[in-house]
Order: structure tokens, then sequence, then C-alpha cells
């Protein structure tokens, strides 16, 4: 019966330590994710400071949180890492929550609400590269964001959200996210000829939405927005479609500190930053671009519009378009491109659908040349970026 009972204390002894252990594991994990935190925020040229870190086996509280810079840091209250781990590439966060926040004061304020990431990897120093430079993050969410000037909201977004996968075995990195709906109120704009084009086409209060999705591959700085979508109710959908090439996370690293020096230096030799930003963007190249717009009754408003106000109808300020069009397109230089704009927007005005302008040259074209031709030859640009216009289609 001893030996029973010393048996019992003794395993009672084990799980006491072991238990002791695991929590002293997981408290010295969440310490050293808080600094890993902090040093990957400093690194990008920011700073973030909080009053004290509450830590509770895997959870840390960062109590009375600021960010922002050396001079200014905007208050975001306290900050929840749930379900720290340490692993193979750094430090995992199941979940980073903030409480409701306010930044502002009496005059204008901007309110954001449950914000909350999940997934959230924090990259050792040898792994960073891999995503970017910045942390990684799963997915996204915050429910309400909410813009007030003198107690009036003038602008909100409803429900915006984004995910994320991680680049793995040679795999770009895929992102999505959109926002169910966006307010922005236009009846504060104060320019009465702005308002009363407002209110003729009853677009001084704006509902919409949009959404995105793309890739990155950080090896080779390949990225892409291959949708993003806005839009706006009784008016239209305005699309647009990027890729390009040499967004490296060195490249990003670059831009970022050459921010910096020109923040830290405002009455610096604007030349030499100039040529400091255009020697920076020779690492980048060109491979597509696209803008569409949908039409959803904006077109028919503006023409009726501009034929009010100049005692016509719609279809003369139509036909008044499609006849000037020709030589103001001229100027390009380009007489294909100017013939094809020309019969696309004829056949949108004739019946608004959408309208499509894209660039898409044969092979990757270097921003550096991109900005040369547009000083020295013009003309030739829009031939070098293989722009076209379509309607209807």
């Amino acid at each position: 019966m001893r030996n029973t009972y010393r048996h019992l204390q003794v395993l009672a002894t084990s799980a006491l330590l072991a238990s002791i252990s695991s929590s002293l594991a997981h408290a010295q994990d969440a310490q050293a994710a808080v600094d890993r935190l902090k040093q990957i925020v400093e690194e990008q040229g920011a700073v973030i400071v909080w009053d004290r870190v509450d830590v509770s086996g895997d959870s840390a509280v960062l109590v009375n949180t600021a960010i922002g810079s050396a001079d200014e840091r905007m208050p975001f209250g306290d900050i929840t890492l749930n379900g720290i781990s340490r692993v193979e590439n750094g430090f995992r966060v199941e979940e980073m929550v903030t409480e409701p926040f306010s930044i502002g004061d009496e005059t204008g304020s901007v309110q954001v609400e449950d914000t909350v990431v999940s997934g959230l990897l924090l990259p050792d120093e040898g792994n960073i590269d891999d995503f970017g430079g910045s942390v990684f993050y799963e997915s996204a969410s915050v429910s309400n964001v909410s813009v007030t000037v003198e107690d009036t909201e003038i602008a909100s977004l409803t429900n915006f959200w984004t995910e994320m996968t991680a680049p793995e075995d040679g795999e770009p990195m895929d992102y999505s996210g959109g926002a169910e709906q966006f307010y922005i109120d236009l009846s504060m704009i104060e320019d009465p000829n702005q308002k009363a084009v407002l209110q003729a086409l009853e677009y001084e209060e704006l509902f919409g939405a949009f959404d995105f999705a793309g890739y990155w591959q950080p090896t080779d700085g390949r990225f892409a927005l291959t949708e993003y979508n806005m839009s706006v109710e009784d008016a239209g959908t305005l699309g647009i479609m990027l890729d390009i090439g040499g967004y490296t996370p060195s490249f990003i690293t670059s831009l970022r500190d050459l921010q910096m020096q020109m923040a830290a230096n405002p009455d610096g030799d604007s030349s030499a930053q100039g040529l400091a930003v255009l020697g920076l963007m020779q690492q980048l190249s060109f491979h597509s671009a696209e803008i569409s717009f949908t039409d959803d009754s904006l077109t028919s408003k503006v023409l009726e519009f501009v034929a009010s106000s100049q005692g016509m109808s719609a279809s003369d300020v139509a036909n008044q378009a499609k006849a000037v069009l020709p030589f103001m397109l001229g100027q390009l230089g380009n007489p294909e491109l100017t013939m094809q704009a020309t019969q696309a927007v004829t056949a949108y005005l004739d019946d608004p659908q959408v309208l499509r302008i894209k660039a898409a040259p044969p092979g990757p074209v270097a921003f550096a040349l991109i900005m040369a031709g547009a000083m020295s030859a013009p003309a030739e640009l829009t031939k070098t970026l293989g722009v076209s216009v379509s309607a209807n289609d």
C-alpha cells in the first residue's frame, strides 16, 4: 500500500513538473514571438510600443499598443495573440485580435471594429524573404470601418476580408479578398459646381462593393493583380488588371529605405532623389495591364446631364463625341489605335455595355524604357506597350 502511495506521489509530482515545464515553454515562446513582432515592425520602418505584455500560457496581450513613427503614433488599444507556437520557419500565432479602436479627435475620426488575423506567421530572419520581407497571414477580416467628420459619417467599409496562401514548393503566393459594402457621402462637398453635378446625376451618396485576387512570386518578383472589380450601385463596375516583374523582397527593401531617406531629408537634392528612384525602377518590368468599365446607367446619366446643360439631346451629345474623338486621338501618332478606339467608343456609346483598354506588349518591357519613351518618343509608347481598345466584348 505504501509503495502504491509513493508511486502515486511520484506520478503526481511528475505531472506537475511537466505542466510547469510546458507552461514555461509556452510563456517563453509567447515572449519570443512578441519580441520578433516588434523587430519585424521596426524593420519595416515603423515603431510599435505598448505599456506591458501580459503572458498566459500560449497567449499574450499587448496592453495599450500604439503604432507609427518615432514622432507620431496611433493608438490601437490592446492586441491579443492566441495560440503562439514555435514552428520551423518562425513563430505561428493562430489568431491575433484587436479591440475596437478609434483614431482622431472631435473634428474627425476613424473607428475600426473587430479586426481578426488568423494563421499569422512571424518569420525568422533567415526565412523572412520567402514571405516578402514581412509577416505572413492566412486570413484577415474587419467587420466595420467608419470615417466621421464632426459626428457625421462620410465613409464606411463593411465586412472586409482577405486570404493568402504561403509560397511553397516553388508556387507563388496567392491572395484574394473584398468588402461586402462601402459607403461614401459626397453631399458634404462644398464646391457648388461639383455639388450641382452630383445632384443632377443622383450620386450624392455612393454604395458599392469590391473584390480582388492575384498572386506574387517572391523569387523572381512576378506580381499580378488578376482581378480587381469595384462596383457602384446605379453607376457601373471599374475593373483593373496588372502584371509586373521584378517586385522582389530586395526591391521592396530598397524602396522602403529610399522612402525613409527622402522623408528624413525632405529638403534634399530632388534631382538626385529622382535619379535614385529611376535607378530603382530599372529593376521592374511591365508585362500587361487592363482597365475596363462595365456600365450600369452611368453613361446614359452623363449623356443626359451634358445634353440638358447644352440644350441638346443625349444622342446629339453622343454623336458629337464620336466626331471629335478621332481628332483627339490623332495626337497619339498611332493611326491604327486611333481607328480602333474610335470604332470601340462608337459601339459603346450606341450600346453602353463594356469599354476595355489593354496594354499587352509581345514581351516584358523595362519600366526605365517606358519612362524614357514617355519623355523622348511618346508617340511610340502605345505601340511599344501594345495598347488596344475594345467595346462590348
